[in-house]
């Protein structure tokens, strides 16, 4: 039995009747760049959302550069990313020109550890960086708190959470703004890259408008250095469509978690990922933990089962940050979660018999 890692094919089944007539319509009007569609899915994602405004750009990457850069956060700045995310997260940061400082996680939920983030938080660190990951939000209130005390602000990475929530809660809504990515795979995802900003500063919003836009708001005139990331209006035709049916998938996703857990509950050495208080998973990923996780993941591949690893090298020791001077044993949580994670296929669609083709393969891995 094949099991995919995510089944794309199955989305676009459902909402491909809509999209061909938005496209239909955008290629009609010639309306690409900043058309109609940007507007409509604006105001619809930021309704989704709960925030006064949304500005769609053109990735996750410059969603999470522009909202930093909206803050304030340039050269010289320091600000607090955990060590346990995709490379994205660290290297928006550095793109404003300001430094990541990385911050372990913690053993349970593998989310950005308040007690680590406090013991390195000084005048430098100008800004702190949550990541709301594999579907789930980070612990927002003990880090607002200690964002209120040193008075910076809180950029949420959302890329991985649209539709969670925390005690009611959505991304943006504790921090000064959220940056969310639409890549394909994602609970949200479009037919190519995309990504958005959601806050409740009508200031930050105008400024991630100019930043995204040359650092221009009106024609031919640019206050400042930006960069060209627009969404296009095919991209937002995919997304208002799909965020129609956001909130039913999302409840799909958490019946194949559940059945995950119910199926995987007894197996001897397999860690099963946790939600934590308050929180309204999404699940983006199912990641689960295992030992000898290269072997595992091999026997995963050759049963035809698409699992993957979310990440395999923490972004501390990734090359591209090696001037930074860390080395193994640094943030001791989130190396030993990249040498033991592994994500099983888990989307809107899945069937139960893939499912138990997955638990069967885990059980005869793991003895």
């Amino acid at each position: 039995m094949k099991v995919p890692f995510v089944d794309l094919q199955w989305q676009h089944a459902i909402v491909a009747d809509e999209v061909d007539s938005g496209w239909a319509k955008v290629i009609g009007e010639t309306s690409f760049i900043e058309g109609a569609a940007v507007k409509a899915f604006e105001r619809e994602f930021a309704a989704h959302e709960g925030a006064a405004a949304c500005v769609g750009v053109a990735n996750g990457t410059e969603a999470l550069e522009l909202a930093l850069r909206a803050c304030g956060i340039g050269t010289g700045d320091e600000v607090a990313v955990p060590a346990n995310s995709f490379v994205a997260s660290a290297e928006a940061v550095a793109r404003a020109g300001a430094r990541p400082v990385f911050i372990d996680v913690d053993p349970d939920y593998l989310l950005l550890d308040p007690a680590c983030l406090a013991d390195r938080l000084d005048e430098r660190v100008r800004a702190i960086m949550p990541v709301h990951l594999f579907g789930q939000m980070g612990p927002m209130e003990p880090l607002s708190a200690l964002a209120r005390e040193a008075r910076i602000p809180v950029i949420e990475d959302a890329a991985q959470a649209q539709g969670a929530r925390q005690n009611g809660r959505a991304p943006g809504e504790f921090g000064e703004v959220a940056a969310t990515s639409f890549y394909p795979s994602k609970n949200l995802g479009a037919y190519g890259d995309a990504g958005a900003v959601v806050t409740a500063s009508d200031e930050l919003a105008r400024r991630v408008r100019a930043l995204r836009n040359h650092g221009s708001l009106v024609k031919n005139e640019h206050a400042e250095i930006g960069v060209n990331s627009r969404l296009d209006s095919l991209q937002a035709v995919v997304l208002s469509a799909k965020l129609r049916h956001l909130a039913e998938w999302n409840a799909e996703r958490r019946r194949a978690a559940s059945t995950y857990g119910d199926l995987l509950a007894d197996i001897p050495g397999l860690r099963l990922p946790r939600v934590a208080p308050g929180n309204e998973h999404v699940w983006h990923l199912y990641v689960v933990r295992v030992p000898d996780r290269d072997r595992i993941l091999e026997l995963l591949h050759e049963a035809g089962i698409g699992a993957g690893v979310h990440y395999p090298i923490p972004i501390h020791l990734q090359q591209a940050f090696a001037h930074h001077g860390h080395r193994p044993g640094d943030f001791p949580v989130a190396e030993e979660a990249a040498s033991s994670m592994i994500s099983l296929p888990l989307y809107p669609g899945i069937r139960r018999e893939q499912q138990e083709h997955v638990a069967d393969v885990l059980r005869r891995a793991l003895g």
